[in-house]
This record gives C-alpha cells, structure tokens and sequence, in this order.
C-alpha cells in the first residue's frame, strides 16, 4: 500500500477510542460488534482504492456513520424490514442489518445506482452474514416497482427533504415510517417539504451530532 494511501487509515489507537465512545452512544450485543467490526475493516480494505466515504471521517468512523446508523433503531423499536435508500457504503443500512441479525423475518434492502457500491455492499452482506440485499438500480425505480413488506424506509445523505419525501412517498404507506437524519438546515428543508407535502413527523436530537436532528416521518400525503 502506498504511503498516501495509508495516510487514510486512521491511527488505530484513536480508532478505538472512537469505537469506544460510539458504543457507549448506541451499546450493541458482542455478535453485533463483531460484525459491525467485520464492516469497518472492509471499508478501510476498499476505500483504499474506491471513494465510499469522505476520507476526512474516517478517523471518526465509529461516531460518524456507525454509531450515526445505530441511533434510527430505537426509533422504530418494532421495525424489522428495512429500505435504504441510496446506501452508499451501507450507512446506515448495513449497520441495522448487523444489529437486526438472527432476529426472525429481519431483513434489509438497500437500494444502490453506482455499480463500485453496489458491490461493496454485496461483499460486506457475504463476509457478516446479515439479512439484506441489494438493490443495483435508482431509488426511484425501486420505489416505484417494489411491492414487499416494509415497516421503515431509511435515508442518510442522499438528498434534501423536499426531494427525499418525492422519492420515497410510494413506499410509505399507512404503517411505514420513514427515518431521515438531516443537519443543521432541517428546519428551512421541513418548511420547503411542507409546501408540497403534509407531513406528521416527530423531530428527534442527534445522538452523535448536537447540530443534526433526525426526522421520524409517521404519515405523508401530497399538500392539495
């Protein structure tokens, strides 16, 4: 390995007090810590050449995106099939597909259009083991055809909430909720969607960033 790209990987003392905060957070079972482990030494093996994450969060991995994915479950405690949208390097789909393992009629779709992370995603469900698949298409696409069972549709970066509720408004029938993390603009983006859509949401703090908030979607409708 190069010495720029080990540059990347983060000094493994620093890893793992970050690991150790981000557990304290959102506490897992030793079976998934072993698995959420699995993923993050897979990402570290393939962002040394594929661009999955900012290369800047890596230091923070723990925190930044597992610990971040972790949080959503509590809020939909009874949910055990998962849509994520645009999955990217499985954040947060993977990590709940970790902590869902072994749980009866869990699994997780993830929903992914670019082929590099399609396939990550594909080599992390083979080495952990977890209940998902994926799903090599666009969102809308997949939303649009899909016809299974769901009880959550999850998000996390993939675009601004007016946009996100278009996309995913035909999975979230009467029973789904959906769970979109959003930063610091959330208010200015909840007062865009509402110009088009009526929402009935719950607005709930950031475990990992004081300046985020995650929006708990319960009920969406086209505004008239």
């Amino acid at each position: 390995m190069s010495a720029e790209r080990s540059a990347d990987i983060p000094d493994s003392k620093a890893l793992e007090a970050d690991k150790a905060r981000a557990l304290s957070l959102t506490p897992v079972s030793r079976e998934t810590q072993n698995g959420l482990e699995e993923l993050v030494e897979l990402l570290f093996l393939w962002q040394r050449t594929t661009n999955l994450v900012a290369s800047s969060t890596l230091p923070l991995v723990w925190t930044r995106h597992v610990s971040d994915s972790l949080q959503l479950l509590p809020l939909a405690p009874d949910a055990r099939v998962f849509a994520d949208l645009g999955s990217g390097a499985g954040f947060p789909g993977l990590v709940i597909a970790c902590a869902l393992k072994g749980r009866p009629g869990a699994h997780v779709h993830l929903v992914e259009s670019t082929g590099k992370k399609a396939a990550f995603l594909r080599e992390a469900i083979g080495i952990t083991g977890v209940p998902a698949t994926v799903h090599h298409e666009r969102v809308e696409n997949f939303a649009a055809n899909f016809a299974g069972k769901l009880d959550a549709v999850t998000a996390r970066a993939l675009a601004p909430l007016p946009q996100l509720l278009k996309l995913s408004a035909p999975l979230l029938k009467s029973g789904v909720v959906g769970l979109f993390p959003k930063g610091q603009d959330v208010e200015a983006e909840l007062t865009a969607a509402a110009k088009s859509w009526n929402v009935q949401y719950d607005l709930t703090p950031s475990k990992t960033d004081p300046a985020a908030r995650i929006v708990v979607v319960r009920k969406l409708e086209r505004a008239a």
